[in-house]
């Protein structure tokens, strides 16, 4: 009978995380199964979240599941989903062992189990900082819902001992129930896809009628490349939440606290009335593997973090900013770094358009030469402190500094476009990207099987903070060959030729490609 009680409290799981998540996309309602796993995950060990995250990674880039940050996304939260199953599985032994075996009523205990579960959630939700008590509606839709789901189980659970049942047979009566709840499972996540579309960027984009200040350079990217610019669908987004919190930009404010003259809140049409900064700007991704997809450029709007820095009054001790953001997130920027580089900026804009919700909205922070783990999105507040704190991945064991490696990747061997050369070689396009954070990239040289090293041409990046495409125009020979790709900085440094892995401190190695002749 346990195995009955447990493989039906899966079944209800299932039907009420899909009643869930229909509330949560037609009336933002809380999600609680995203809230579990967030509040589960920031209570794993530093070692082992980083383990997971490391080995989801290679996971996704070997089965191809297209591009990383989104598989990433759907992995975590199909598991939010699966583990929200299993808990109403556990939830229902326990009111089956509450009622002795079936000889007692299981409707009782199946109601406070319910509302525990309810509670429960909301309690899980304002811990991790989300709303809760103004939004009324929304918590009495979840217990609700969560006492259904309790009563259906507890009167489940009776009518499995009753004679009737008994008679007809429980593997029939078990079938016409999954019916029901497999038929409620469905039209709560119908209901909830077809009423949640894809967030897409509003505005006219600046790159819609702009040139690239680099557009004139005579280096053209090889076929196949990707593209210098990021399209913003295809820029990635990497965070620590299952899904992004939504923030209310009529009622957000920047609370400014900490070693400061007085205490004070920044709105945001106060920031946008400063005068703007424009950057294009490369981001990667700490946990981006070498040729990975976490990385993309584009142009930031926002206000230079050392322009605003006489507003903030802060106190002659106050030797760090930590920044948090509504998803939980915090990092510290030492008040050194932003005095001297006027780069630092906060960020309500990219390609023009205002963030969207999924990267950052209203604000978020760009730090040159640093990895995102160091650069928090939906920004609440700046607390002006007097010595530095570890951020948010620092404390799970990533690097504390997180300044980005020299990497250089090969994109495309576009052996279709190949040519003869005068001299009746074979011409074949090779190209790709180099990036070193602030540094600049000074060399780029590719290798093809275990020839000499060639020197690329570069094109003049977009500005000082993106990355650099190159190309090489290789003689080819019929047949498969294999090439590799190195770098050098704007400061002369090497890239590293160490095989390591993204954690602690971002990923080293050589790029290499196939590319492949037909005779």
């Amino acid at each position: 009978m346990r195995r009955l009680a447990a493989l039906w409290g899966a079944l209800l799981g299932a039907a009420l995380a899909a009643v869930l998540y229909a509330g949560w996309k037609v009336a933002s309602f809380p999600f609680p199964p995203f809230d579990l796993f967030d509040w589960v995950s920031r209570r794993l060990p530093g070692p082992l979240l980083t383990g997971a995250i490391d080995a989801m990674v290679r996971l996704l880039r070997a089965v191809d599941l297209g591009r990383t940050d989104t598989a990433a996304k759907m992995v975590e939260q199909t598991m939010a989903v699966l583990l929200w199953i299993v808990l109403s599985a556990v939830a229902a032994l326990l009111v089956q062992a509450a009622t002795g075996g079936g000889r007692r009523a299981a409707l009782v205990p199946g109601l406070l189990a319910g509302a525990v579960l309810g509670v429960g959630a909301l309690a899980i939700r304002a811990g991790l900082g989300h709303p809760v008590g103004g939004a009324v509606l929304g918590s009495v839709f979840v217990v609700a819902a969560c006492e259904v789901w309790g009563a259906a189980l507890g009167r489940t659970l009776d009518l499995l001992h009753a004679p009737s049942v008994e008679r007809l047979g429980r593997r029939r009566f078990l079938i016409r129930l999954g019916g029901a709840t497999a038929a409620i499972t469905v039209v709560g996540a119908t209901v909830g896809a077809l009423t949640g579309g894809g967030e897409r960027p509003r505005g006219r984009r600046w790159s819609a009628g702009n040139r690239l200040p680099n557009a004139s350079d005579p280096v053209a990217p090889a076929p196949g490349t990707r593209p210098e610019f990021t399209p913003l669908e295809r820029h990635y987004r990497i965070d620590i939440n299952t899904m992004a919190p939504k923030v209310d930009g009529e009622t957000w404010r920047l609370s400014v606290r900490g070693l400061v003259e007085r205490p004070q809140e920044l709105t945001l049409a106060a920031l946008r009335s400063l005068p703007p900064t424009h950057q294009f700007v490369t981001l990667s991704c700490i946990s981006n593997p070498v040729g990975g997809d976490l990385i993309g450029t584009t142009r930031w709007t926002g206000v230079s973090l050392q322009e605003l820095l006489p507003r903030l009054a802060l106190l002659p001790s106050a030797t760090h900013l930590e920044i948090r953001g509504a998803d939980g997130f915090h990092e510290v920027v030492p008040l050194a770094t932003i005095r001297s580089d006027p780069r630092v900026m906060l960020a309500y804009a990219w390609d023009g358009v205002p963030l969207t919700v999924g990267h950052g909205f209203p604000l978020r922070i760009y730090i040159p030469d640093l990895y995102g783990m160091k650069q928090p999105k939906w920004i609440t507040s700046l607390e002006a402190v007097e010595r530095p704190r570890d951020g948010y991945w620092v404390v799970r064991g990533w690097d504390r500094t997180a300044r980005m490696r020299a990497t250089s990747v090969i994109d495309s061997v576009a052996v279709e476009a190949a040519t003869r050369g005068e001299d009746g070689r074979v011409l074949v396009p090779v190209g790709g990207f180099a990036h070193a954070g602030a540094r600049g990239i000074s060399k780029v040289e590719v290798q093809m099987d275990d020839g000499p090293w060639q020197e690329a041409r570069l094109r003049h990046p977009i500005s000082p903070t993106t990355w650099t495409i190159w190309r090489a125009d290789l003689s080819f020979t019929p047949g498969a060959h294999r090439l590799t790709v190195r770098c050098v900085d704007g400061q002369g440094e090497a890239q590293s030729i160490d095989r390591r892995p993204p954690h602690p401190s971002g990923a080293s190695g050589l790029h290499g490609k196939e590319g492949t002749l037909p005779a």
